[in-house]
């Protein structure tokens, strides 16, 4: 039973990292070729990230007040698939601008609705049936990466507008797989503790919980440092002379480290040390890894710790994910998400901003900032009680 319970959430994140990973790469390029400036291209993206940030939580917040997690999702699919291949029709800075934002805010609560409807059927059932998140999650990473190649082909083959059409496929596909596959969650409490009585104050009940707000900070602190590195490694790296190809293959190492770590390694290694240490084993490796990329650009120093972005990722949110349904409300799994989404979103946000200023003046010593955010992280993901125990309630 649980084996065919998997098969389905495996389909449907392959559906959606596939739609993600085939436009992501291209997006830029495609509303540069309906005319847009620079300056333009700035602020729609800016606007569509401010935009993902009210419009993941909200959502969650309506999916568990109305207890329709797989309508909600659902219907966030179709609408970024239709709203997505409508963008094909439009020219005009205003009008590309309003569908985008429009496109955002459906696209923002896909990935944690799909979280919370996996965490709730992969949760130990008494029978001791089950599947493992990271497997499901894992398919998503191995897939957008497959999409993200694929997309280069396409283009090369259709042109900028094909990228579009795949991506909204998928999402339709993903919205059918959601009411036709994917089961409804049980109405039931987290299995790894005792969860509180339910409650109509969703984020302000959350935000209460100090293991919840510890979870967040931690989150926020170690996923966010990979700003630096998201918008100015390659440049850094390509400065100091290092090949197109190397960069690629630098790149892809880390990739590759989070699908291995989301299959293989960090299911284990969560059950073995618990999630606080992983939450700390994981803000210690990002220490590490932006101290060395902040003292060098030698390729070989650069290969060994790129893999560490399986530790700084993937066995951060597995750890993550771990604790949240644990210490959360019944009727608030959606929200949690949300939340979680958003504080990480936010910080990376805010830190992206900050990193221009922050490279411009300290070039790549600029690293050691996200590095000291690591530092701090460490003793905080050790300070949590429901992070240790797996058998922990609200504060």
């Amino acid at each position: 039973m649980y084996r065919s319970a998997l098969l389905r959430f495996v389909a449907l994140y392959a559906l959606i990292y596939g739609a993600f990973g085939v436009s992501s790469p291209f997006m830029p390029a495609f509303f540069a070729r309906r005319g847009l400036t620079s300056e333009q291209l700035g602020v729609l993206f800016g606007a569509g990230t401010a935009i993902r940030l009210i419009s993941g939580p909200l959502c969650g917040r309506l999916a568990d007040r109305t207890e329709a997690l797989r309508g909600v999702l659902a219907i966030c699919a179709a609408l970024a698939a239709v709203v997505g291949v409508s963008l094909l029709g439009i020219t005009g800075f205003p009008a590309l601008l309003t569908v985008s934002l429009l496109h955002s805010a459906a696209l923002a609560p896909i990935t944690t609705l799909a979280d919370a409807l996996t965490l709730a059927a992969s949760a130990p059932r008494p029978a001791g049936t089950r599947f493992e998140y990271g497997w499901v999650r894992g398919t998503g990473s191995g897939v957008f990466i497959l999409g993200t190649l694929l997309s280069g082909q396409v283009v090369g083959a259709w042109g900028l507008g094909s990228i579009l059409v795949l991506h909204a496929v998928q999402l339709a596909l993903a919205a059918g797989t959601v009411l036709l596959l994917v089961p409804e969650p049980e109405r039931s409490r987290p299995v790894e503790g005792v969860a509180p009585p339910a409650s109509t104050h969703g984020v302000v009940d959350l935000l209460r919980i100090a293991e919840f707000r510890r979870i967040m900070l931690v989150a926020a602190l170690v996923l966010g440092s990979h700003a630096m590195h998201d918008t100015f490694a390659v440049i850094r790296w390509s400065e100091a002379g290092v090949g197109p190809a190397t960069v690629s293959v630098l790149w892809s190492e880390s990739v590759a480290a989070e699908v291995v770590v989301f299959f293989l390694i960090g299911p284990s290694l969560v059950k073995r040390l618990g999630a606080s240490r992983v939450m700390a084993l994981a803000a210690a490796a990002g220490l590490v890894r932006w101290m060395v990329v902040a003292s060098t650009t030698a390729v070989t120093a650069l290969a060994l710790v790129q893999p560490l972005h399986g530790l700084t990722f993937a066995a951060l949110h597995l750890a993550c994910m771990r604790v949240i349904p644990a210490i959360t409300p019944p009727g608030l799994a959606a929200t949690a998400q949300a939340m979680y989404a958003l504080g990480a979103g936010a910080a990376t946000a805010v830190l992206t901003l900050a990193s221009g200023a922050l490279y411009a003046r300290l070039g790549g010593q600029a690293f050691v900032i996200m590095a000291l955010l690591c530092a701090v992280a460490t003793p905080l993901a050790f300070g949590s009680r429901s992070a240790r125990a797996p058998r922990a309630g609200r504060t």
